[in-house]
């Protein structure tokens, strides 16, 4: 069972706009390049930069706490370091994420926007070779389109995959068939990375990313429809390589039945 990759994103803000690629360059042991690398504290969060360690998603600004974040529009361009965002009814933002006046530029523009679903100060964290993931573990997240489709029929309503802020949607699979993977390895275009775990879904896919409403409980369709609130899975890259849209995601080879 060969797939395809659909399409590949990064999230270079935690919580915040998808940005579509191309192609991208994986790792061994590393998370998806340029993905997560700052977060937004909502209050004090207790990160430390210099010893740097996991943080719950529940001590910054996120989908899962603030429907709203989805609002902003952000873009990150790699090259400059420039950070862009929009918003309707604000004025647009530019401001260098390499510095400190450009991050607390975006956070003092966010305050902006979020209003009283700030509970505290705003603040944009980051530290070297940090990432901030949802699991310490989570290194590169997939969705497999097919099983979005067969969700979409048992609740009879579309589901916009980028609910799910993964890093690769792969085409090409049997629905539902990567919940058995776990431990297994498979290619990514010309790399190779072992399947670490299914992903538990939280509030966040409830947020309508066009919207920004939060209008189903997709935590409860899975558990009513499947009996658990899974939906994709985490990899660790295993040997490195380039990535691009259309390449190939190979299943992994399964053990014959005894």
């Amino acid at each position: 069972m060969t797939g395809h990759v659909a399409a590949l994103y990064r999230h270079p803000i935690k919580g915040f706009t998808p940005e579509r690629l191309n192609q991208a360059m994986l790792s061994v042991g590393q998370p998806f390049p340029c993905d997560r690398l700052w977060a937004v504290e909502n209050g004090p969060s207790g990160f430390n930069p210099q010893a740097p360690a996991f943080i719950p998603k529940q001590k910054f600004a996120v989908l899962m706490a603030i429907a709203h974040v989805a609002k902003a529009r952000t873009a990150y361009d790699e090259t400059t370091g420039v950070l862009r965002a929009v918003a309707q009814g604000q004025p647009d933002f530019q401001g260098s994420m390499a510095d400190e006046a450009g991050r607390a530029g975006f956070a003092t523009w966010l305050t902006a926007l979020l209003g009283d679903e700030v509970r505290g100060e705003l603040r944009v964290i980051e530290a070297p070779g940090h990432r901030f993931m949802d699991h310490p573990l989570g290194h590169v997240s997939i969705i497999n389109l097919a099983s979005l489709r067969d969700l979409e029929q048992k609740i009879g309503r579309p589901l916009d995959p980028l609910r799910f802020r993964a890093n690769l949607y792969v085409e090409g699979w049997e629905p539902w068939a990567e919940m058995a993977w776990a431990g297994r390895e498979l290619m990514l275009g010309f790399a190779r990375a072992k399947v670490f775990k299914p992903i538990i879904r939280c509030a966040a896919t409830h947020v309508d990313p066009e919207t920004a409403e939060r209008d189903m409980d997709v935590v409860k369709a899975l558990f009513d429809n499947y009996g658990h609130m899974f939906c994709g899975i985490y990899m660790h890259v295993t040997d490195g390589g380039q990535i691009t849209v259309g390449d190939a995601c190979t299943a992994p080879q399964m053990e014959p039945a005894r």
